[in-house]
Formats: C-alpha cells, structure tokens, sequence
C-alpha cells in the first residue's frame, strides 16, 4: 500500500535528509508546512519527496537555496527561464574554475620557489602572502 502523506521524520527517511534540512526549507519558504492537526502529528503529502529530490539536486549543480526558490518559482512550464538560469549558473561555475586554475599556477609559481631557497631566507610564500592580496578573488 502506498502512503499519501508522512510525518517529517518518515519525509526526511524518505528524501534522505535530516527533519532540521525539512525544516529550515520550511523557514525560507521553499516548502510549506502542513497545518497541525488538533491531535496527531502534521502529515506532509508524498509529492515533497520530489521536492525535496529536487532541491538537493539542484544544489549538487551549484544553484543555491535563493536560487532553488527562484526555479521553483518559475515553474515547470517554463522552460527558456529555467534554461536561462542554468546557462546563468553555469558561466558561474566556469569563471569560478577559470579563477581557481589561475590560482593554482599562482601557488605552483610559489612553490617552486621555496625549492630554491634556504632555511635562513624568508619563506617565499609567506612573504608574498603578506606583501599583496591573493588574485584571483574567488566568489
């Protein structure tokens, strides 16, 4: 037999997240809670699971909670929005990695120069962390 609703606990068992994940969804409104019941526990329809399902997912592809809300604003209808988002997020990602391989090379840089130096020299990489600000900033 299959279950309509559950109680938060059987949701969080279900969507595989914890009942404070469910919770704090609730609080920046990205789900909404059920009414209490006068007796009883509230009971959460079995499409939350989904939802859930889906907000976990998106945040593997680097969406964050404001973001979720967005696209669950937008709709399932909408398709060239969400579409725009994505690539949105996805130049994000891009720059974020474009930043992070040029901060490798500048580490690399500084590594390599503490293999030509002495004990008695100043650390090259502490003294270049502390004459200038690290570039590339990353977001």
């Amino acid at each position: 037999m299959i279950q309509d609703t559950f109680t938060i606990g059987r949701l969080a068992d279900k969507a595989n997240v914890n009942i404070e994940s469910i919770r704090y969804y609730e609080r920046v409104g990205l789900i909404k809670q059920p009414r209490k019941p006068v007796s009883g526990y509230r009971q959460y329809p079995v499409s939350f699971i989904e939802r859930i399902r889906f907000i976990k997912q998106a945040q593997t592809y680097g969406f964050n909670l404001l973001e979720i809300k967005d696209l669950l604003k937008i709709g399932d209808g909408n398709c060239r929005d969400v579409q725009q988002k994505a690539i949105q997020k996805r130049d994000q990602i891009n720059q974020k990695i474009s930043d992070l391989k040029s901060l490798v090379k500048t580490l690399d840089e500084l590594i390599s120069r503490c293999d030509s130096t002495t004990s008695s020299q100043t650390c090259p990489i502490v003294k270049t962390l502390g004459q200038q600000r690290m570039q590339p900033s990353i977001k």
